[in-house]
């Protein structure tokens, strides 16, 4: 059984479930590391919303024992806000700090966060410096490939984040300006490997075991992270999980998707106030449902949830259109 450590942490070797705001809430974080993701990291937290004691953003610091070990992960491009952003983060005990230096949406990198702080390198070194002397848990970077294609500077700014004491670097293999299009880059993604001692987590386009086991072969990064691809599907880590512990996989059947979308949605409900839990499942409701017979003409109902009954009831109906579908 392979791990890697992260400073004092150790993560099996299998997969991890990238940052999403929006999507990996408390939940969505529990679910898949019940289902074999082995690391996982929070929504984005602003430093700046943490010391003006933005009780929404606090609210996001929060850690249970299903997540761990879990990241607590900032933004901002004020070394001093960093520092005292983490002395806050250190009492909800995460086991890692990440500092996000790739998000590419406007209202982040536009004001100077994000992947903004791939293009002033200086500054970001401050930054992980400032971390790392407030954090008593490894502090570590994400970043991307760099601001935009004539700026492709990822394995300069990696080492200068590993010599201002990074103690891992997870990269996303596209620039800034590609956003989520195109390919991801794993030859960078190698580069950076090559570059620097400390661990390195490759990130993009990961959508199934074999694109897991490639990123491992062609990378030689430490560990691989997933995102989009867990959209309704935490089976990719269950399946990932089950060929480095060589088991048989089996693919979830109709039943088990209706069950664990439904389950989703519980502990989304246990976790926040319903009409806020119920408005923020009605996007994995329609996730679970991607691929399969008429589920197009689904997704306007999986957007009118308005409790948890209305699940159930979507569930059973999309059940018995599967199964007259089958017999057709």
């Amino acid at each position: 059984m392979d791990y890697i450590s992260i400073g004092n942490v150790k993560i099996r070797k299998t997969a991890a479930l990238a940052p999403m705001a929006g999507v990996a809430d408390r939940a969505y974080r529990i679910l898949n590391r019940e289902f074999g993701a082995s690391y996982t990291v929070s929504e984005l937290i602003s430093a700046k919303g943490l010391c003006y004691n933005d009780k929404k953003t606090e609210e996001l610091c929060r850690i249970t024992e299903e997540e761990r070990p879990c990241a607590l992960q900032l933004f901002g491009s004020e070394p001093e806000f960093i520092a005292k952003a983490v002395g806050i983060c250190s009492q909800y005990k995460p086991d890692i700090i990440d500092l996000n230096m790739g998000c590419p949406v406007p209202k982040v990198a536009g004001n100077g966060s994000g992947a903004a702080l791939m293009k002033n390198t200086a500054l970001a070194a401050e930054i992980v410096r400032a971390a790392v002397s407030a954090s008593d848990v490894p502090v570590t970077v994400k970043i991307r490939k760099g601001w935009d294609e004539n700026s492709v500077n990822a394995v300069e700014f990696a080492a200068a984040m590993e010599e201002a004491g990074a103690a891992a670097i997870t990269v996303h293999g596209r620039t800034k300006n590609q956003m989520y299009s195109g390919k991801s880059d794993m030859n960078i993604i190698k580069e950076v490997k090559k570059n620097v001692s400390v661990p390195v987590i490759g990130n993009g386009d990961i959508a199934s075991l074999d694109d897991c086991l490639k990123m491992y072969e062609e990378t030689g990064c430490d560990l691989v992270m997933i995102g989009r691809a867990t959209y309704g599907n935490p089976w990719i880590f269950k399946e990932i999980k089950a060929y480095f512990d060589k088991k048989e996989f089996v693919a979830p059947d109709l039943d088990t998707r209706l069950e664990t979308m439904l389950y989703h949605i519980r502990l989304t409900l246990s976790d926040k106030p319903e009409h806020i839990a119920i408005r923020e499942s009605r996007k994995h409701a329609a996730w679970y449902l991607t691929g399969m017979y008429g589920a197009a003409s689904f997704r306007a109902k999986c957007y009118s949830l308005s409790g948890y009954d209305d699940a159930v009831k979507l569930a059973e109906e999309f059940r018995e259109l599967q199964i007259r579908n089958n017999k057709a």
